[in-house]
């Protein structure tokens, strides 16, 4: 049997440059949809905790006497009207802090704008690695071109933290390798509002994106992650679509402990994708997730990158 090639050797052939690969694009990619959004919608979730949606993902705000914190920052085409209607909320006074909860296009749309009038960013260090850097994705066919350094994050770890802006204190954290390897949660316990970004889907199936680190086992263990931070009265906002609860996390995570088995047995006996596709591996989930293709193409690769973690296929 060939070695396993590592996953250092994987991403270096990926983000290098790497012919694509003839992937199925679907729409059920929520992390990197290209799609027209409507005008900004704001929705008050507390007296000074509003989420506003149709900027291309979810956009947590809080406001105080001194300006604005955000969670993520839409596509950069509507960073105008999002910073338009984040004043509306402050008074025109300035959003001092932005979070990005990965790297994907969808929530680093207002870096540049909010970086370059001195807003802090805070992100994962793994992160502002990929912002600052070209990145090929293949599945995509696409190339992400660096952001200027102005919209690269200024406040970067490894680790959790914890910080206070106006009355509501902010707990955040990594997430391991999940939807990328640099996804962190952003917690509210005050207000009970936890931000998940793209690791928690709605009406589709998570995507794991290999290229920057992420992987079906680490989603599962992200989101159980996400479950342990929540009760039952918890609002959970996702990277894009409406509020979810605990119950939404923790059926998303009852999926993928069954499909990572599932899959892993499926590739010990020499199945590919196409083949845990006809043999209807994700047939029970697809009714509410959609079709599953995008999802078990991508899942794919990423199990054989962690193929040791898994305990070997044979």
């Amino acid at each position: 049997m060939a070695p396993v090639p590592s996953r250092r050797d994987v991403l270096r052939t990926l983000i290098g440059g790497a012919a694509g690969l003839s992937l199925p694009i679907s729409s059920s990619s929520r992390a990197f949809a290209q799609t027209p959004h409507p005008t900004p919608k704001t929705t008050p979730l507390t007296s000074t905790v509003s989420l506003v949606s149709g900027t291309g993902g979810n956009v947590v705000v809080v406001t105080a006497d001194d300006g604005a914190l955000m969670v993520n920052g839409g596509q950069r085409e509507h960073a105008a009207a999002l910073a338009n209607t984040v004043s509306g909320l402050t008074a025109g006074k300035p959003v001092r802090f932005l979070f990005n909860t990965d790297w994907h296009s969808d929530h680093c749309g207002s870096n540049e704008l909010l970086g370059g009038s001195g807003a802090q960013i805070i992100a994962h260090e793994n992160t502002r690695q990929y912002l600052a850097n070209d990145i090929f994705v293949d599945w995509q066919r696409r190339t992400y071109k660096a952001l200027p350094k102005v919209a690269w994050p200024t406040q970067t770890s490894y680790n959790a933290g914890k910080m206070t802006f106006g009355r509501e204190r902010i707990e955040f954290g990594p997430l391991g390798q999940a939807h990328t390897d640099g996804d962190i949660y952003v917690f509210f316990p005050d207000a009970n509002v936890l931000v998940t970004g793209d690791v928690l889907a709605v009406d589709s199936y998570p995507i794991a994106d290999y290229v920057s680190g992420g992987w079906l086992g680490g989603l599962m263990t992200a989101t159980k992650t996400l479950l342990d931070l929540t009760n039952e009265e918890t609002r959970v906002v996702p990277g894009t679509g409406p509020i979810q609860t605990r119950a939404d996390l923790k059926v998303q995570h009852e999926m993928l402990v069954t499909l990572r088995e599932r899959l892993h047995q499926m590739m010990r006996k020499g199945m590919g994708t196409r083949d845990m596709l006809a043999a209807g591996a994700t047939k029970e989930f697809d009714q509410r997730c959609g079709d599953p293709s995008l999802f078990m193409t991508v899942t794919y690769r990423g199990m054989w990158i962690h193929v040791r973690e898994l305990g070997g296929i044979v």
